[in-house]
């Protein structure tokens, strides 16, 4: 049995990989805090599976080695600024983390036929575990994505449906074709989707022997961000850290909404125009756990920003100077980094999110 909590209303279900979200409409998300124990971690296994005893799963999971990236310093541009290289994955992106849980988790539901709407780096993870597995996999994708991720998915044999127009057309076309056939694997929706992701959170504090100060992430969906959240929550709640770090979320200025929500002081995003930009795998006018992103931002006392495509592209430079290749929306990370330390004296650390190897230019 698979336990979840609505994120919105608290209410406590069942899962199934049909009711993909609560009655309310609110996301699910795995029940919080998160279990953690040191004395659980297998560091023999590899990357995110040395915290499997954490984890509901039965079966072997779904695996390619994920997790466990670099945590590298920056030592000549900062000495207190450390960079996760969580773009040294499998497909090249951080989404394999909280692929290889979700996926693992609907396969022991039974699940043959996977469904997802991406720009790019999600559906290639998902094509790639789909194909490890063994399940099909339809992925809808907006015309405007990277060549190069479309090729990478429909290498690993997935059904590509190229839809023009926006990214939120793809979704919708998504749920239509959901009223047929296959099941939503949802690198927003499936709540062991963020399993993997609070693994980062562990890997850090491992890494670095401690807590960071902050951490500064890319903002699209909004997921790392999430995951992240209820790693550190997970290690303060067991008592490993006194208090959480700073998280901050760096979104692309041609769509903000979160940096627009919090600036205002709202609860909740209002929609914006999809605006052109380098970063397109932020490219999120209506983030579905805008909500909950919000208030762990607050929670923490950290902060949700916005910068220009100049800013984005410097920082994608500077990081290629350091011999960091990354693509735009993996520099985010890097653009507001200075901001970040005028406020401590501790470490700080950069999520680089996405391989360089993935931008057309």
């Amino acid at each position: 049995m698979w336990t979840v909590q609505c994120a919105r209303c608290r209410q406590i279900a069942t899962y199934h990989p049909t009711r993909w979200h609560c009655d309310c409409g609110g996301p699910w998300e795995p029940p919080r805090p998160l279990p953690f124990d040191h004395r659980a971690i297998r560091p023999r296994q590899p990357g995110i599976w040395r915290y499997a005893e954490l984890w509901p799963f039965q079966q072997d999971p779904i695996t390619m080695g994920e997790g466990w990236t670099p945590l590298i310093p920056l030592s000549s541009i900062e000495p207190h600024l450390w960079a996760k290289l969580d773009y040294v994955m499998p497909t090249g992106s951080y989404k394999d983390r909280g692929t290889a849980t979700g996926l693992s988790a609907l396969r022991e539901m039974e699940a043959h036929h996977v469904m997802d709407d991406s720009s790019g780096n999600a559906g290639a993870s998902l094509a790639a575990y789909a194909a490890r597995a063994g399940l099909q996999a339809t992925l809808f994708v907006p015309a405007h994505a990277s060549p190069v991720k479309k090729a990478q998915m429909r290498a690993m044999g997935a059904h590509l449906v190229e839809v023009p127009g926006p990214r939120a057309q793809a979704t919708a076309a998504l749920m239509q074709a959901l009223e047929q056939d296959g099941i939503y694997a949802s690198h927003v929706y499936n709540p062991f989707i963020l399993l993997g992701l609070a693994a980062a959170a562990w890997e850090i504090w491992e890494q670095l022997g401690r807590a960071p100060d902050a951490v500064i992430t890319p903002l699209g969906h909004g997921m790392l961000f999430l995951g992240l959240f209820l790693g550190f929550e997970a290690l303060q709640a067991a008592g490993y850290i006194d208090r959480l770090p700073r998280l901050y979320g760096v979104q692309a200025a041609a769509c903000a909404p979160l940096a627009q929500a919090f600036a205002a002081g709202l609860e909740t995003p209002a929609p914006v125009a999809e605006g052109e930009t380098i970063a397109e795998g932020v490219r999120i006018a209506a983030p579905p756990r805008g909500p909950e992103i919000l208030q762990a931002a607050r929670i923490t006392e950290g902060a949700i920003l916005a910068v220009s495509e100049s800013e984005i592209q410097n920082a994608r430079e500077s990081l290629a100077r350091q011999g960091l290749f990354v693509e735009p929306t993996g520099a985010l990370a890097m653009t507001i980094w200075p901001q970040v330390l005028q406020e401590t004296d501790r470490a700080v650390v950069l999520m680089l999110t996405g391989s360089g190897l993935k931008s057309p230019d």
